[in-house]
């Protein structure tokens, strides 16, 4: 669709204008939800794999979504005025997940399906969310996340929001491929995307959820503990192995402040997604992360190897956690070349 492109030379120029007209344009040609979906959706995907391989910054990743979510308020300000027909939904970001903008597209589109929707935007702690539910009693509660680390916080949300009686719908990247998480996790429904979600909503009622639950009667192997103590211990393992990288790296007594702390950034990021593997007890979470680290170095023109002693020295740190030991052998550590 030659919108797709526009919008993106448009974003791309920060001129928030022609964006808005090309959003217009092509809403009068192929409707809105067309263009929420297929034209905003396409270009913020595009926006993703177009930091990975360092085409674009940090800084017009943010300044692209921004132009995005203004285009979208200007086609929820246009969109054709249609009372509720349908239930009520609720539609929120887990705690400490920033990434909205999929969580907003669904809460167009269903208000476009002629749903009553409550959107509640990024972050949004779970004891507000919560209260949120008793207030407004809600038919279903519509979940986003987008980042895999935040999958605790997800898990823990979705159970205190299913304790008072409201069915709960996930969707997002965090979930895994064909919403693996989510059945994990006892999700009343899953969706892959706004379109299969506002389908679904559409052709059947979601169950309401039976007995109360806690994570942990949903991840027995939670009991070992391995996933708590090495988020309590996150801050001192990167300590320890930022101390045992210097030693074993030479270079880095040349680094600047900015590559050190970067350096302290990635062990960290390393550390936490290490974590939400043992909480969903999933190996290929932590294989899939590396090797995403590994090409996103690349592109960057730094060696993936650079892992390499970080991960030996994480390993001996952990050394009496057998599924750390196990995510953490080298053999499955799967670093492109």
């Amino acid at each position: 669709m030659k919108a797709v492109d526009a919008l993106w030379e448009a974003a791309l120029d920060g001129d928030e204008h022609r964006a808005t007209d090309v959003v217009l344009e092509a809403a009068a040609e192929h409707g809105h939800e067309v263009v929420l979906l297929d034209v905003v959706g396409a270009v913020q995907h595009r926006v993703g794999r177009e930091w990975a391989v360092n085409r674009i910054s940090v800084a017009q990743e943010h300044a692209i979504t921004a132009i995005n979510d203004r285009a979208v308020t200007a086609l929820s300000i246009t969109r054709p005025r249609r009372e509720a027909i349908h239930g009520r939904v609720t539609v929120a970001c887990v705690d400490g997940e920033w990434h909205a903008l999929p969580a907003r597209l669904l809460a167009e589109v269903l208000s476009l399906r002629g749903f009553a929707v409550d959107y509640l935007g990024a972050q949004v702690p779970a004891p507000h969310l919560i209260t949120y539910l008793h207030r407004t009693s809600p038919d279903v509660v519509a979940l986003s996340s987008s980042i895999a680390t935040r999958l605790p916080v997800a898990h823990a949300t979705m159970t205190a929001c299913q304790a008072t009686g409201v069915p709960v719908m996930v969707g997002g990247a965090a979930f895994g491929v064909d919403g693996v998480y989510a059945r994990r996790f006892g999700a009343n429904a899953w969706a892959a995307d706004a379109r299969s979600a506002a389908d679904m909503l559409l052709s059947q009622t979601i169950q309401p959820p039976s007995a109360p639950h806690q994570p942990v009667d949903d991840l027995p192997h939670l009991a070992d503990q391995e996933y708590t103590l090495v988020t309590r211990s996150a801050r001192d393992l990167v300590r320890s192995v930022y101390r045992g990288l210097e030693e074993r790296v030479p270079a880095m007594g040349s680094y600047t402040d900015q590559q050190r702390q970067h350096t302290a950034e990635d062990l960290a990021h390393i550390v936490e997604y290490l974590a939400t593997a043992l909480y969903v007890d999933d190996d290929s979470l932590f294989r899939d992360f590396l090797s995403w680290t590994g090409e996103v170095l690349n592109a960057r023109g730094v060696p993936a190897q650079v892992l390499e002693p970080a991960l030996d020295l994480l390993s001996v740190q952990l050394r009496d956690f057998p599924r750390a030991q196990r995510m953490l052998a080298a053999p499955d550590r799967s670093l492109p070349v």
